[in-house]
């Protein structure tokens, strides 16, 4: 099966992560799917083919040199998305893309327009693999796994090109934050590993938010509002104050790069009780610890005005993988190295978000990461450009045979 064609099946599951289920994988298509990739792998020649009941799948490509060389692992994801539903996706390719708007669907008029998603113009000339409007395409992290099944394919099929063992794995729930919370850090036994996970072609990342979660609670007080002065306490009035006292342009809409922010993503109340739920990012670990004290600061303030009124909650997610990849940092310039060769040129930037490479960095797992193609994740507005997808397979085989030379 070419990659084209294994991408294309592989969005026909339907593999949604849910966080309410709080089971793993968190969805009974994601073990549909896995076990469909474990008769693949095995079909291909790979070795060691191994699935838990927990969804983690993992295989080997054993090494066909002398060399005492490295285990390298490629990881992707099985989930996709909850923001958006990923049953009956049908994708269609757009062929030699003429740098016009692209109509999704017709019937209900849905769009891609240049004006509203710009980078689509980098892709004229090629082909491109979009959505039908009314689902999101699973990219994100189809293109991964296909890529990376694709590039064990391809050394299976040219043993004339030598590369040290390579172990690669298969997991659940990454879109809800879960995938490497089961992950067999020495049952996988690689040196370090590469996820391909990432968006637009060269992108290689290994610096990410820190991110946590805070939640805080309002205790308001109800009465007749017709008799409520001196009595009533409006704990949505005081959410919305407790709101505003944080920085108003330190928000996901108004800063890139390296700026990080407050986000609120939830908001439910009422006279009685309100809860607001924000995440927290920053690359910077000091700033980072000081957003979290500002949430301590603001709840120690609302308190004094409002006596026992506000209680927060706050809760760490991940961590930047940098300080983690910084020491070994030659695992990035091997993969910058493979891209190169691959005719691809590096685009290396922060990750302005999270990954489970970071995770699993923390867990003893040095890993980047690569780009799969694809662009608008998590959207009706998805696609990835199949030359995209080419290149990221290209540099899977490239990362095999440049770690054989070099050792």
């Amino acid at each position: 099966m070419d990659l084209v064609n294994r991408f294309l099946h592989y969005v026909s599951f339907d593999t949604q992560s849910d966080e309410l289920t709080n089971m793993t994988p968190s969805t009974p298509g994601q073990m549909i799917f896995a076990r469909e990739l474990e008769k693949e792998l095995k079909k291909i020649g790979m070795t060691e083919v191994s699935l838990d009941e927990n969804g983690y799948l993992m295989a080997t490509l054993p090494s066909n040199t002398d060399k005492k060389v490295p285990t390298i692992g490629f990881i992707a994801h099985l989930d996709t998305s909850p923001d958006l539903s990923g049953r009956h996706v049908t994708p269609r390719i757009v062929k030699n893309y003429d740098g016009n708007d692209i109509v999704l669907s017709q019937e209900d008029n849905i769009v891609l327009k240049t004006e509203d998603f710009p980078e689509v113009k980098k892709y004229i000339g090629q082909d491109l693999i979009v959505t039908n409007g009314k689902t999101l395409l699973g990219a994100d992290d189809k293109a991964g796994i296909a890529e990376i099944i694709s590039a064990m394919e391809y050394l299976i099929n040219h043993p004339e090109i030598k590369h040290g063992k390579i172990r690669v794995a298969f997991t659940p729930d990454e879109e809800i934050g879960k995938g490497p919370h089961k992950f067999d850090i020495d049952r996988f036994g690689a040196d370090w590993a590469y996820t391909l996970d990432g968006g637009e072609i060269g992108e290689l990342e290994y610096e990410n938010f820190n991110a946590a979660m805070a939640k805080i609670t309002f205790i308001g007080r109800n009465v007749h509002p017709g008799y409520a002065k001196h009595k009533m306490i409006n704990s949505l009035r005081i959410a919305i104050q407790y709101a505003i006292m944080l920085p108003r342009w330190e928000t996901p809409e108004h800063t890139e790069g390296y700026e990080g922010f407050y986000h609120l993503i939830s908001c439910e109340g009422s006279v009685e009780k309100t809860v607001l739920t924000y995440i927290i990012r920053d690359h910077d670990r000091d700033r980072f610890d000081r957003r979290k004290k500002e949430f301590e600061h603001l709840t120690r303030k609302i308190n004094k005005e409002f006596p026992e009124c506000a209680s927060l909650e706050i809760k760490d997610q991940y961590y930047n993988m940098h300080e983690k990849i910084e020491p070994v940092k030659y695992i990035v310039d091997l993969a910058f190295e493979a891209m190169e060769k691959s005719g691809v040129t590096p685009s290396v930037k922060p990750v302005r978000g999270g990954t489970d490479g970071a995770q699993l960095s923390f867990m003893g797992l040095p890993c980047p990461n690569i780009f799969a193609g694809g662009h608008n994740f998590h959207g009706r507005y998805e696609f990835v450009p199949i030359q995209s997808m080419e290149k990221a397979s290209e540099v899977v085989v490239q990362i095999a045979k440049l770690a054989v030379e070099k050792h």
